[in-house]
């Protein structure tokens, strides 16, 4: 088969066993791993190899801005010492340790094994979102997640490009100290920038899908670019979206955003599909390279790499959080995290596609690389799977299931809009005004005792009923030819809209798979 015929089996397979992942408790990274090594090994399997850079931009660059995008700011400022911790000195111990083992069990050169450190450091953030979006957690356990995710890599890959750049030059020069000293500045000044000239051009594909398409490319060229100055690419875009976000001049149009959060969320989750999959794959090409005898020394290395990993993460986050709560300093405003937010964390440190990439990003003679590789790829299936089917269970377990605090807060923002838009009309006068007024008196009802309010299921059940009947309608007008297909398809939206409107709240989301 061609590589285009192939991916497209991929997909096929991909689907099915989406919809697998939908009815189980295996979130669909695990399982999409999973399946990549046993079809890799399937004989007559297309090889589809992944390189290293091209994978980091091609999938990492449109879900780090697609994340950061949806990251509160304020949750920045309020959790700051605990995204340190994680992003930034959870990095460090987990490359120290590792690199110990790589110098100690497997002989490696410091500067290698520095760089086998960093890359099973960071925890992926497609993994840690996907599955952590299938669990209702307390929202500050999940804001913690999330903004390590999106931190976290930057600090790993800089301390893999010093690594591997040592290893390369023999050491360490002025040069090499002041582009390391820039990385991080220099890709949130880059960052920065790049949204501010984006906000410019963004009043002349607003509305339109080149647009949406000028969103991607914005990223993919960010990236690049950043690469390019050997700044940091990964703090370029979050640090761009970030600002897209935040800035009251960049705020959408609601039609444009409606348009623009479809598209990513199913751009997103196409490429953690293929991601995921294809890193599965990668089981032939890094078994084969190796003899039986050196596959069996490797493994034996990878395990105590794995081992490693977990235990280093999951004591320093616990060794933190007890002395967060004993000393205020450590956590700011943030309430002390309880033993059972900090087991958790600590377990939610699957690894993914930065790990692999990196690993395949090495040079061909940079020293015992299939042992890196192996071992990198040991460690981001096992956590994948190991930590990814424990995580529910764990969950459970803990008690941390928890939809109160969600519902709290949609009560609260919905009574909140439904007295300002109150207010709003408060001085109206007529009857538009008076039916206006109880139709919001209607939703403040329902806002308070919930959508099972009387008045509110009633008014629902007529307006949808009223919708079913002007679909009737629309379509006989479309079959006999009385309306074109462009206005039919312009009020069958407008239909749309009015109908999810209407629907109780499960009935407007997307379901992943």
């Amino acid at each position: 088969m061609s590589f285009f015929e192939s991916l497209v089996v991929l997909l096929l397979v991909a689907i099915v066993l989406l919809q697998v992942s939908r009815r189980t408790a295996i979130p669909y990274p695990t399982m999409l791993a999973g399946a990549g090594v046993v079809v890799a090994l399937i004989p007559g399997t297309p090889a589809i190899g992944l390189e290293g850079h091209t994978a980091l931009a091609l999938f990492l660059a449109p879900v780090l801005a697609d994340a950061a995008f949806d990251f509160p700011l304020a949750a920045i400022r309020t959790l700051w010492r605990q995204l340190l911790a994680l992003a930034v000195v959870a990095v460090l111990l987990t490359t120290a340790v590792v690199a110990w083992i790589g110098w100690a069990f497997a002989g490696l050169p410091i500067a290698a094994a520095i760089a086998l450190g960093a890359i099973v450091a960071p925890p992926d953030a497609a993994a840690a979102t996907s599955i952590l979006r299938s669990a209702t957690l307390p929202r500050r356990t999940v804001e913690v997640l999330t903004g390590e995710s999106l931190l976290n890599d930057a600090s790993a890959l800089l301390i893999f490009s010093a690594a591997v750049a040592i290893q390369s030059q023999g050491g360490i020069g002025g040069g090499l100290g002041l582009q390391l000293s820039l990385a991080v500045p220099g890709g949130i000044a880059l960052g920065l920038a790049s949204g501010w000239l984006f906000r410019q051009i963004m009043p002349f594909t607003r509305n339109s899908l080149g647009g949406n398409l000028l969103e991607f490319v914005n990223a993919y060229l960010l990236w690049f670019i950043a690469e390019r100055l050997h700044l940091s690419a990964v703090l370029a875009v979050v640090a761009m979206a970030m600002y897209m976000a935040n800035v009251p001049a960049v705020q959408q149009a609601p039609r444009h955003r409606v348009q623009s959060f479809a598209v990513w969320s199913a751009a997103v989750f196409l490429l953690n599909v293929l991601a995921f999959l294809l890193m599965g794959m990668q089981a032939r090409e890094i078994v084969g390279a190796m003899s039986p005898g050196e596959l069996g020394e490797a493994l034996r290395f990878a395990g105590i790499v794995v081992a490693a990993v977990i235990m280093t993460r999951l004591g320093w986050v616990l060794a933190y959080n007890r002395l967060a709560a004993r000393f205020g300093w450590l956590r700011g405003k943030a309430p002390a995290a309880s033993v059972k937010q900090g087991l958790l964390v600590g377990w939610c440190g699957m690894r993914g596609l930065v790990s692999l990439a990196a690993a395949f990003a090495l040079p061909a003679d940079f020293p015992q690389r299939d042992l890196i590789v192996l071992a990198a790829f040991s460690v981001v299936l096992a956590t994948l799977v190991f930590q990814g089917l424990t995580l529910a269970p764990l969950i459970r377990l803990l008690g941390m299931q928890d939809s109160s605090e969600r519902a709290r807060e949609f009560v609260a923002a919905r009574c909140a809009l439904a007295d300002v838009a109150l207010a709003a009309v408060a001085g109206a006068k007529g009857r538009v005004a008076d039916e206006t007024r109880r139709q919001l008196e209607i939703d403040r009802a329902a806002a308070d005792e919930g959508e099972g309010h009387k008045e509110f299921v009633a008014r629902r059940r007529l307006k949808l009923a009223a919708i079913a009947a002007q679909r009737d309608k629309l379509q006989a007008l479309r079959d006999d030819e009385t309306i074109g297909e462009d206005v039919y398809q312009a009020l069958q939206e407008e239909l749309d809209w009015r109908e999810l409107a209407m629907l109780p709240e499960g009935g407007r989301t997307m379901e992943e798979g």
